[in-house]
């Protein structure tokens, strides 16, 4: 598998292109924002000949899912994550409108996933981590294969996601990390939703959170 990252919206947020030698990919946590945004993904996607089969969201806060309609309608995919995750894209219009980045309100999640399925494309596959506490239905993807984990808004270089935002849970994120990530090997490369690349042994030696 190979990992393309692009940080995209006034939030600086991470979007992620997963694809493998059958030229199928996914896309994780889309928050192009702006038209040009949007058309350096697609250049990437056509210069590269992927064909994107999924659409995947890590959470639903507004940073993370800018561009989902954008990506379900060019290529006629249906948005998922975990169930928990409803209130967040609901939310979504409302905090944008705070954040003076308005946007139109999103259509809903089409299917729920939960810890113990397996996302497959291609010849790859990644498996679901259930790591809440930033929201109350974060999920990370795994790939023991390829030793990395992509984890969204939980874990950072040296730093974890907030958790006073609506239904954000302190010890609850803590212990996501602890016990799905902090588990894992230490090689394991980190892609975070904000961020530098990091990986799960130099977070347990260095993160001052822990």
């Amino acid at each position: 598998m190979k990992i393309q990252s692009f940080t995209f919206n006034p939030f600086q947020e991470n979007t992620y292109v997963v694809y493998d030698d059958t030229k199928q990919c996914i896309i994780i946590d889309p928050g192009c924002y702006s038209p040009q945004e949007k058309q350096y993904l697609l250049e990437f996607l056509e210069d590269n000949n992927l064909k994107p089969v999924r659409l995947l969201n890590t959470h639903c806060h507004l940073d993370h899912v800018f561009g989902n309609d954008f990506i379900k309608e060019k290529f006629g995919l249906k948005l998922e994550a975990h169930k928990n995750e409803i209130p967040m894209l609901e939310l979504a219009p409302i905090s944008a409108s705070k954040y003076g980045c308005p946007m139109e309100t999103p259509s809903g999640i089409d299917l729920f996933l939960d810890e113990n399925d397996v996302i497959t494309f291609g010849n790859s596959k990644l498996s679901i981590l259930f790591t809440p506490g930033h929201s109350p239905g974060s999920i990370s993807f795994y790939s023991q294969k390829h030793q990395f984990v992509i984890a969204g808004d939980v874990l950072f270089r040296l730093s974890i996601g907030r958790t006073d935002l609506p239904m954000g849970n302190h010890e609850q994120l803590l212990n996501s990390v602890r016990e799905q990530l902090f588990t894992l090997d230490k090689k394991t490369s980190v892609y975070s939703g904000h961020g530098p690349e990091t990986s799960i042994g130099y977070e347990i030696a260095n993160n001052p959170f822990f």
